[in-house]
């Protein structure tokens, strides 16, 4: 299995929406930062936003075990990468994900 680096692209703010349904003073998100960089394989990373990750963990696990293209071909036409957004219809964050060719080493202790 090999380790994915995580990169945050861009965070957005569909004002149109925000203005009609978000509170007052709501801005783009304040978790993710442009350019922050993530490795994970088959867990979270620390910092990593939680709503995040349930919207691209199957795109990491995937890579992480070998996937190199998604949706027949038709969608991301480079191999052993992914672009994603979380699920924050106000304020997407868009994520790419990319299989790096460093080996996943467990850090903890699987119980038997």
């Amino acid at each position: 299995m090999k380790r994915c680096k995580i990169t945050i692209l861009r965070t957005t703010l569909n004002e149109e929406l925000a203005k009609e349904y978000a509170a007052p003073g709501f801005t783009k998100c304040p978790m993710m930062k442009e350019g922050q960089v993530f490795y994970a394989d088959y867990a979270k990373p620390d910092g990593f936003c939680d709503e995040a990750w349930k919207a691209v963990y199957q795109y990491v696990f995937a890579l992480s075990h070998g996937a190199e293209q998604f949706y027949y071909g038709d969608w991301i036409t480079k191999k052993g990468v992914a672009i994603c957004s979380c699920n924050d219809g106000l304020r997407p964050v868009i994520i790419k994900i990319e299989r790096t060719d460093e080996e996943s080493a467990l850090n903890y202790e699987p119980v038997r």
